[in-house]
């Protein structure tokens, strides 16, 4: 990476011809973009299966070894849940579960070979970016390879990359880019007038609508590529009505054209364990999800509670805009799970964390203002290009349009940092220009800095997705008020028969948390004293009167005490609620065997 300057005279004035550069061949260029990706998370390859990857691959029906291949992949969500149930994620993701399905086939559980392909994946995600801004975006290569470099290594993408079922969105950003360049491949650069360009080839349109239906596929965000498209295509279109009123030519540049269709994504699933089962709680888990209303502080003024909740939901979720953006400027703290009190509500206008709200809109406006203005004066496309990709990816999961079922989740920010990465090293070349040569080279050694200590930052958090141990433990060391990561973490250490130490995390997790049913429940399965452990099952009970465990548990509880009847009764409501679960089905067979047994021998005696 250089820096090329042009003076007019001896006293070297500044002219805007000095850009970041790059003398590398594109094989070079490609080489050292898959090295750097590589060595960021070669660690990962000798991880576990962990977190959401037990639920979506090992515990998964669809994937499982030795599950046959059926259409039920293509009626099922990504957890193996028909579509249809009530329990359903209703994330449907059926080309992604395939890779899943293909990796077993070929390779069996091995997670070694799951993490490879995310690697590869995330290699070519990278190398695509580069091209795409090669040739659509920047038309400079030493631009291009310093934002793919800093996508290559930037720590955000470590969840996606390193987490298996990050998978999803990793590919989906792969065939989002296919699908951009395949539409700009697809159309005539060089009409004239003020309407859409016409079609010069009919494969590449239609390979574009394919791999865009392929990113849907794979993950729901893959069809805000067609907004993408379309939202680009109106600028372009607007850029050439200027040129053809100057009686001009249109330049050959790429246009983009697309459907206008809205996206929608499924919430995150909520897991409330015996060992982490799924169940749609609504608002269990969500940080900024509060299940009721507060109560509207005095003020004097008669205030509406439900005006209150609405202000406090709309001043909440715009404040996780801007954390999502510091999340990819600084991701200094980063964790698997932001749920559960992570990020306090916003309650009133006077909270100092709206600033960063505001100063966000404000530079959202000035970007877009620059944009218009750019090309009224048919400048550059970059910072378009940049919002496209930084906004519209990032629109199904921002909770503005509709709920989604997780606060903040770092692997959903793979894809919007693509326009992140752009507008930042577009705003570097714009510094390169107006700075002197010391300033210049100060600014490259800086960037250069920073890549290096993202670099670091991106090994050190593959080695937390390495077990369940250091996944769960670096949750609590990260977010001690994150009553979910204490909750996953006793869990492990319930497994491990850590149970003093479970026993510890389960309390916290519920002074935290007070309505948390499913740490009730295993908090009293660890309870010696029966009385106790039945007064956990009966709360939990209380918040969460369809949870099939607290009902199995206490009814074992109950037979235990003689109390038969009511043991049945609750016995079967786990039945009931949870058709799957065998122990249920056991301990209800044993106890009206013992009942039989208990009717039928007096009859004998007879």
């Amino acid at each position: 990476m250089v820096v090329t300057t042009s003076a007019r005279g001896g006293g070297g004035d500044r002219t805007p011809s000095r850009r970041l550069g790059c003398g590398l061949a594109p094989a070079g260029a490609a080489a050292l973009l898959a090295g750097a990706s590589c060595l960021c998370y070669g660690r990962s390859l000798q991880g576990e299966f962990v977190h959401d990857d037990v639920w979506a691959i090992v515990n998964n029906p669809d994937v499982r070894p030795g599950a046959p291949l059926r259409w039920g992949i293509f009626t099922n969500d990504f957890w193996g849940k028909g579509m249809a149930e009530n329990t359903s994620h209703k994330s449907y993701r059926p080309l992604c579960v395939l890779t899943f399905k293909l990796n077993i086939f070929l390779t069996g559980m091995n997670p070694f070979y799951f993490h490879a392909v995310n690697i590869i994946l995330h290699c070519l995600v990278t190398l695509v970016l580069m091209y795409t801004c090669d040739k659509t975006v920047f038309k400079n290569r030493g631009l291009a390879f310093v934002t793919a470099l800093l996508f290559a290594v930037h720590p955000i993408h470590t969840e996606a990359v390193a987490g298996i079922v990050g998978r999803a969105d990793v590919l989906a950003c792969l065939l989002f880019l296919l699908a951009f360049l395949s539409y700009n491949r697809s159309l005539d650069q060089g009409c004239v007038g003020g309407s859409f360009p016409s079609t010069v080839s009919p494969f590449f349109l239609l390979l574009s609508l394919f791999l865009g239906t392929c990113a849907m596929l794979v993950k729901e965000t893959g069809i805000t590529v067609f907004g993408v498209c379309l939202v680009y295509d109106l600028f372009s279109l607007s850029n050439k009505q200027d040129k053809s009123s100057n009686g001009a030519l249109c330049p050959r540049s790429p246009q983009q054209p697309g459907s206008p269709q809205p996206s929608s994504l499924p919430g995150h699933p909520h897991r409330e364990n015996g060992k982490q089962q799924r169940f749609p709680h609504k608002g269990a888990w969500g940080g900024c999800h509060s299940p009721l209303p507060p109560e509207p502080k005095s003020s004097g003024f008669p205030v509406s509670p439900r005006a209150v909740w609405s202000m406090m939901r709309f001043l909440t979720y715009s404040y996780l805009l801007a954390f999502n953006v510091w999340l990819l400027l600084a991701p200094v703290t980063l964790c698997y799970d932001w749920q559960v009190g992570s990020i306090p509500l916003v309650e009133t206008i006077w909270d100092m964390r709206n600033l960063a709200t505001i100063f966000l809109a404000v530079v959202m406006a000035l970007l877009s203002l620059h944009c218009l203005a750019a090309f009224k004066r048919l400048e550059h496309k970059e910072v378009l290009v940049g919002l496209l990709f930084l906004v519209f990816p990032f629109i199904p999961a921002s909770n503005l349009f509709f709920r989604v079922g997780f606060v903040v989740a770092e692997r959903v920010l793979y894809m919007p940092s693509m326009g992140y990465c752009i507008l930042f090293v577009h705003g570097l070349s714009k510094l390169c220009t107006w700075l002197n040569r010391c300033g210049a080279t100060t600014l490259i050694v800086s960037t250069v800095l920073l890549l290096l200590l993202f670099s670091w930052k991106t090994v050190k958090q593959n080695e937390i997705w390495l077990s369940r141990e250091s996944l769960f433990r670096s949750g609590v060391q990260t977010l001690p008020h994150n009553a979910k990561v204490h909750y996953n973490y006793a869990n492990f250490l319930k497994d491990q028969g850590r149970n003093k130490e479970a026993i510890y995390h389960y309390r916290t997790a519920l002074k935290l948390y007070p309505r948390h049913a499913s740490a009730l429940n295993n908090l009293g399965t660890l309870t010696r004293d029966t009385a106790e452990a039945k007064m956990y099952y009966q709360r939990a009970l209380q918040l969460h009167p369809q949870h099939n465990r607290a009902l199995f548990n206490l009814g074992n509880l109950l037979k235990s005490q003689e109390k038969k009847e009511e043991a049945i009764t609750l016995l079967k409501d786990s039945i009931k609620y949870g058709p799957e679960f065998a122990d249920a089905y056991s301990s209800l067979a044993s106890l009206l065997a013992e009942q039989a047994h208990f009717i039928s021998t007096p009859l004998k005696m007879l």
